[in-house]
């Protein structure tokens, strides 16, 4: 349907296109290119009636039609329910051990807007502006629309300071969905997460701006190579890491070192897919199984399952011997088990830890229907 969509009122930051002019130059010279994106349930797709019916998917059929002669490769790194706290720690091995060409970025729906998710934002951000392949970059700012609620204010900080090109749900879409032009339930079913619909329209914004930097041709004053500059926040988590059991260092040289597991087992049943995250973990199933390493650092988060079949079984974190806390395994909520991070340190003292996690006795005498899983630990390398 033809909702007369306000498309250029969705350019949040022009930025400096200048990477994707580039992009956009090889495209047109039939060369072989990798889009990838990394975001939350919606990049994920969550609610399309298939896959190809995505936002992200749909960017890319429109890239195809533009330019026929080239070959792009998709990348869709989206996991629901994650922020940037864990993708600034996976984005090397999801989406940049591929070497793309061009990355869109989603989290505003995902992260909250406080300092930390502006730092792990921003980590996420200058990993992929810097890694080796020199990607271009979009930032998405997608929105709740039912209340219009994101973290654009703290994201759009990064988007202005980097001269990124970004693109905004909450100046285009949820206006019109405000004054009625576009009804809610028309484009989403719970008003988060887009429908068929909904998705075509994000795809409408984002592929508005990219007809937009295309048509502009040779570049403007203020473009140029992107210039590398010092973080705006205290950068901690540019060097983000997710350690797990299949990349854990063993040869006692390296951060973090394993000092003692007890009752944990290593999960070791195959991946399948980005989405797939309850993998290459630990499962404990006992009172008193712990597992126990030390790492040099000042940003630690641990990510476990909460779960909702119940009752799950609950873990504490001891950190130097002190609690730093309880890892309720019980999942509220009822769309699924939930890869939750609890965050230990943030901006902590930079020195060697020592970390313990050992699973308690079941709540009130019931026992666990499921067993306690530890996803991963996510640290910062470096001070």
């Amino acid at each position: 349907m033809d909702w007369n969509i306000k498309k250029e009122s969705g350019i949040s930051n022009k930025g400096n296109p200048y990477r994707i002019k580039q992009f956009m130059y090889r495209a047109q010279q039939n060369e072989a290119l990798t889009v990838a994106f990394i975001g939350g349930s919606v990049t994920q797709g969550s609610l399309a009636s298939r896959p190809g019916f995505c936002y992200a998917a749909r960017v890319v059929s429109w890239l195809e039609q533009m330019f026929p002669g080239a070959s792009f490769t998709y990348i869709n790194a989206g996991i629901g329910g994650t922020t940037s706290q864990f993708a600034c720690a996976r984005v090397q091995e999801d989406v940049l051990d591929a070497q793309p060409d061009l990355v869109f970025v989603e989290f505003s729906v995902n992260d909250s807007s406080t300092s930390l998710f502006l730092e792990t934002y921003e980590g996420l951000v200058r990993r992929i502006l810097y890694a080796p392949s020199a990607p271009a970059v979009m930032l998405v700012h997608n929105v709740r629309f039912d209340n219009g609620a994101n973290a654009q204010v703290q994201h759009a900080k990064i988007a202005r300071y980097y001269q990124i090109p970004s693109v905004s749900m909450q100046s285009c879409l949820y206006p019109q969905v405000v004054n009625g032009e576009i009804p809610l339930e028309a484009i989403t079913p719970d008003g988060l997460h887009p429908n068929d619909e909904g998705h075509r329209l994000v795809a409408s914004v984002i592929t508005y701006f990219l007809q937009e930097i295309f048509q502009e041709g040779e570049n403007r004053e203020g473009e140029g190579p992107v210039q590398v500059l010092p973080p705006v926040t205290e950068g901690c988590y540019g060097s983000a890491v997710r350690i797990q059991n299949n990349n854990w260092p063993d040869d006692g040289t390296k951060q973090p070192v394993l000092v003692q597991t007890e009752g944990f087992a290593a999960d070791t049943s195959p991946k399948q897919g980005f989405t797939d995250v309850f993998k290459n973990g630990w499962i404990a199933a006992h009172p008193g199984d712990t597992i126990r390493f030390y790492a040099e650092t000042s940003e630690l988060a641990v990510q476990y399952r909460r779960s909702v079949r119940k009752p799950a079984p609950c873990a504490k974190v001891f950190i130097d011997g002190k609690e730093a806390a309880l890892l309720d395994g019980n999942f509220e909520e009822s769309w699924g088990d939930c890869l939750y991070i609890e965050t230990l340190l943030h901006h902590g003292e930079y020195k060697r830890h020592t970390v313990e996690v050992t699973v308690l006795p079941p709540i009130g005498g019931q026992e666990p229907v499921v067993p306690f899983y530890l996803v991963s630990f996510l640290i910062c390398i470096g001070h």
